[in-house]
C-alpha cells in the first residue's frame, strides 16, 4: 500500500527532542513513517525492538517527531532504519536531509532498508505495454492502485484525508536512489527483491555488509 507523508507539516525546530530508551540486549529498529504498528513489517525483524517514528501521534507512534529533523536525535542508537513508501513524500530538496538523518541515528554497523516506487518500471509498463494511467497495477480492498497513484500518490488517501500529505513530491530511479544514499554517507547499497511489483527495495549500509547481515536478508555468502 502507498503510504502518506509521515513527517510532513511543520519541522520540529523548537520542540523537545524525545528521549529514546532501548534494551541493549536486542537490536533496535526505527520505523520511519510507518503510520501504525498495525502495518506489517518484514519478518526478518522478528524479535527486534520496533520503534515507530511519526509526526502524527494518532497511529500510536513511539517517537512523535519529524523525520526531517532526525539529526537532532542522539547519534548511533539503532541497528536498522526501515522506511517503506515514505521517502517519495518529501520534496526533492528535503531527501538529503532525511537520508542524512538515517545515517545519523544508525550505529556504525547499521543499515537502512528503504522501499520506494520504481518509476522506471512504471514508465516501461506505460510506454512499452500501453498500460494507461488509470489501469489497475495492484488490487486493494479500498480500491485499485493505478499507475497514477504510484507516480503521484494514492488518490483515495489524498481525497479522503483532505490534505496533500499523501501526495508524492519526488520520485526515484535506481541510479538516483543509490546516488542519494551514497551522498548521505552510505558506503554500500544493495538491490533487494521488491515486496510488490512496482517498487525498488534497497539495503544501504554504513560499512561493508557482514555475514550476519547477508543471512538476515537471505543473501548467499560472499
Amino acid at each position: 500500500m502507498l503510504r502518506r507523508l509521515l513527517g510532513g507539516g511543520s519541522p520540529s525546530q523548537g520542540r523537545d527532542v524525545p528521549k529514546i530508551a532501548l534494551d541493549a540486549g536486542r537490536p533496535g529498529l526505527l520505523n520511519v513513517g510507518g503510520g501504525s504498528k498495525s502495518f506489517a513489517i518484514p519478518k526478518h525483524y522478528d524479535g527486534w525492538q520496533h520503534l515507530l517514528l511519526d509526526i502524527d501521534p494518532k497511529g500510536g507512534a513511539d517517537v512523535v517527531f519529524d523525520a526531517r529533523e532526525l539529526e537532532r536525535l542522539p547519534a548511533a542508537q539503532f541497528d536498522a532504519v526501515y522506511c517503506s513508501h515514505n521517502l517519495e513524500h518529501y520534496h526533492h530538496h528535503e531527501v538529503p536531509r532525511v537520508l542524512a538523518g538515517f545515517a545519523h541515528v544508525l550505529k556504525q554497523g547499521g543499515f537502512a532498508e528503504i522501499r520506494v516506487p520504481d518509476l522506471e518500471w512504471v514508465f516501461r509498463e506505460i510506454v512499452s505495454k500501453g498500460r494507461g494511467l488509470d489501469e489497475q497495477f495492484q488490487p486493494n480492498p479500498r480500491g485499485p492502485i493505478t499507475a497514477r497513484d504510484i507516480i503521484f500518490g494514492w488518490t483515495i488517501e489524498i481525497e479522503e484525508s483532505g490534505t496533500d500529505f499523501y501526495a508524492h513530491k519526488t520520485g526515484f530511479t535506481w541510479a538516483t536512489l543509490v546516488s542519494s544514499l551514497q551522498r548521505a554517507g552510505f558506503v554500500e547499497v544493495w538491490k533487494a527483491p521488491p515486496m510488490v511489483a512496482y517498487e525498488m527495495r534497497s539495503i544501504a549500509l554504513k560499512q561493508p555488509i557482514t555475514a550476519e547481515q547477508r543471512r538476515l536478508f537471505g543473501m548467499p555468502p560472499a
